[in-house]
């Protein structure tokens, strides 16, 4: 694991990087970001549409590479690895939760969250153990066989909050994880994540609403490509 300048351990560091798509002139969607994210820290990635703040979930994410500078993820340079390699990385060490759910129709809570470790190498049974535990952190117990047509919104987001923790990941992205909620789903769904990172879990909110990212300990402000405020500490090693 790589360090900051101090000695603490960091899950994500952004160098520099820049992310610019063709045009006359050529688009810089993100230009010169640097950010460490320390392991138990949770932070609010937030910036109005076109800050640049989905582009930097995909960076971060390592579903999109970019132009220039450096992703380390948990000490390993992401530009150092081939497709395949990245992809294996992706699966060990980050956790993804998504405003629209992306659960399996038809199929369990259970199977749903051991589908996040399908290619772990992790035997059957014990996938499904560890499914059933994390299911449990998020507080459904009562739910573990059934299939989302019959949870609520609220509990399919927990069922995606847990498929994302389930391999215990050097941090999770939540990308507008309370977008789709109504206000008392959302509320209970933010309450989750607080307790996961009260529990040491390391967490990214990317989110548009300014009520949300000034309630998490760090907020980081995108725009125009760039980090206007971040009242974290910026350290790169």
């Amino acid at each position: 694991m790589s360090r900051d300048r101090s000695g603490s351990p960091v899950a994500l560091e952004l160098r520099n990087v820049v992310k610019a798509y063709p045009g006359t002139p050529p688009v810089r969607a993100l230009d010169g970001v640097s950010m460490v994210v320390h392991p138990g820290e949770m932070a609010a990635v937030v910036g109005p549409s076109g800050s640049g703040k989905s582009t930097m979930l995909h960076i971060m994410g390592t579903l999109d590479r970019p132009t220039d500078g450096s992703v380390l993820i948990d000490g390993v340079d992401t530009a150092e690895l081939d497709d395949k390699q990245l992809s294996a990385l992706r699966g060990r060490k980050i956790g993804f939760v998504f405003q629209r759910f992306f659960l399996l129709a038809g199929t369990t809570a259970i199977e749903n969250v051991a589908n996040g470790l399908l290619y772990s190498g992790i035997d059957p049974t014990i996938r499904r153990e560890m499914a059933v535990e994390a299911l449990r952190r998020v507080g459904l117990d009562h739910r573990l066989t059934h299939v989302p047509s019959m949870m609520s919104g609220g509990e399919r987001q927990r069922v995606a909050i847990a498929r994302a923790l389930v391999h215990s990941p050097a941090f999770i992205l939540a990308d507008e994880p309370t977008g789709n909620l109504d206000s008392k789903s959302s509320a209970a769904v933010m309450d989750l994540l607080r307790g996961l990172h009260d529990e040491g879990s390391t967490l990214l909110v990317i989110t548009h609403d300014d009520r949300i990212a000034g309630s998490l300990p760090r907020q980081v402000r995108v725009l125009d490509g760039r980090i206007e405020h971040d009242n974290g500490v910026l350290s790169l090693s």
